[in-house]
């Protein structure tokens, strides 16, 4: 990958550390480390910045890169979306699984054995969604995406503008607070569905008595 080669040696030409060059271009230092091994490719906006940079043409810094670099944004966008539909779609069955459970606890009075099956199914079916998230985190991590704006725009395949207040100030935050959040976020989905399921339940005694 000509391209992260290019970048390596345009920055130390320049006497930049990566963290100089993340600055300019609004991403993190990993960024620039992952561009420079080859790990990921610099989206359209990200190209622009370093073409103005470094003063060189965009031609200059992707040469042969093209259609490699299509290919890998390509195939991470749709790995994303199909991640994302995952995700989605195992919540909402968590929802219904845990929907289901309360009816068997609240008006059918099974007991808490005869509901194992029921809470293991909604546990796997969390899990999964849980390791969909991750993986789409990991994509979002890979080409510093921090805001939706961001995502939306690396969704559809458009320039990713960076230097905003928001994407800014989200990337100060540390790293173990965003994991923080993230598993708040997971119980929260868990505890919206458990209390939906509860409601959900007591609806359905109150019709059927």
């Amino acid at each position: 990958m000509e391209i992260g080669t290019r970048i390596r040696e345009l920055r130390a030409g320049r006497a930049m550390s990566q963290d100089d060059l993340a600055a300019r271009v609004y991403v993190s230092r990993q960024t620039i480390s992952s561009w420079e091994n080859g790990k990921t490719y610099p989206d359209v906006q990200s190209l622009l910045l370093l073409s103005e940079i470094f003063d060189v043409t965009v031609d200059s810094l992707i040469k042969g890169d093209v259609d490699t670099m299509t290919e890998t944004i390509d195939r991470d966008v749709q790995t994303m979306k199909r991640l994302s539909y995952v995700m989605t779609v195992f919540i909402l069955l968590m929802v219904a699984a845990l929907i289901w459970l309360s009816v068997q606890l609240s008006v059918w009075d099974w007991s808490l054995e005869q509901t194992v099956p029921t809470a293991v199914l909604a546990l796997v079916l969390w899990g999964v969604a849980m390791f969909a998230a991750t993986w789409v985190d990991r994509i979002k991590r890979d080409h510093d995406l921090v805001t939706y704006d961001e995502i939306l725009a690396y969704w559809h395949g458009e320039p990713v503008d960076r230097d905003t207040e928001k994407g800014r100030r989200e990337r100060l935050i540390p790293r173990w607070m965003k994991v923080v959040r993230a598993i708040g976020l997971g119980l929260l989905a868990a505890a919206v569905g458990a209390f939906v399921g509860y409601w959900g339940a007591s609806i359905a005694n109150a019709l059927l008595g």
